[in-house]
């Protein structure tokens, strides 16, 4: 991967629902609602995620491999509209994110095993059809989550709170609006995500440090993977 490239600091913390409830009390008076989510505040994330055939993204997560990468395809409220192709990259601990646009259209092309690459496509699309050719990178399971997000301009921090995090093993229900999923955390814990450039200013810390949380190293892909079983 290229280093060259801009990361961010990433932090998730394991919360349950009454830290999750006084934290984002707290971040409401620091930050404001990010003006994505929306008059709910909120919006629901889908995303499936791409692994090889030795399921090497699996397990270089396990591993905490300090250079890898995942490629996935992310809706927002099941909206096809709206469809990205995201490869997230993790070097030292930050993270990189290069994105593109999907149609529903090539979004349900590639989901059942079209991998040919056209002049036009975006580089970060070529190289999830080469990975497909080349390394049988296919998908393998979907995240689902609900997610409210704040933000704070200075050090771009973004804060977000996601419930219900679960997953779902049929792959072809992707792009329908509703799915059938299954719960991966136990009852009433939830997860707290916190990202930033180059600082994380010290008024906000202190506020989750009161909390008394403890940052992990939490992959919504790889739980989802071992609690469906795909």
């Amino acid at each position: 991967m290229n280093d060259s490239k801009k990361y961010r600091h990433e932090i998730k913390y394991l919360c349950s629902d009454a830290q999750l409830a006084l934290l984002e009390m707290r971040v409401k008076l620091l930050c404001k609602p990010d003006k994505h989510a929306g008059e709910q505040g909120k919006y629901t994330v889908r995303s499936v995620y791409f692994d090889d055939c030795n399921n090497s993204c699996f397990y270089e997560n396990l591993d905490g491999v300090n250079e890898r990468e995942k490629m996935r395809i992310r809706l927002y409220d099941g909206n096809t509209d709206y469809i990205l192709l995201e490869c997230k990259s993790k070097l030292n601990g930050k993270n990189h994110k290069d994105s593109c646009r999907l149609t529903a259209e090539r979004c349900e092309g590639i989901l059942r095993g079209d991998y040919r690459i056209r002049e036009e496509d975006p580089e970060v699309l070529k190289k999830l059809l080469m990975q497909c050719q080349t390394r049988l990178m296919r998908p393998k399971v979907i995240v689902q989550y609900d997610r409210t997000p704040y933000v704070y301009g200075p050090g771009n921090v973004r804060i977000t709170f996601d419930r219900n995090i679960s997953g779902c093993g049929d792959l072809n229900s992707f792009t329908e609006k509703e799915i059938r999923c299954r719960p991966v955390l136990p009852p009433g814990y939830h997860v707290l995500e916190v990202k930033y450039d180059a600082f994380f200013p010290d008024h906000i810390k202190r506020e989750l440090q009161g909390a008394d949380l403890r940052n992990t190293a939490f992959s919504k892909y790889a739980i989802c993977r071992k609690t469906i079983g795909v």
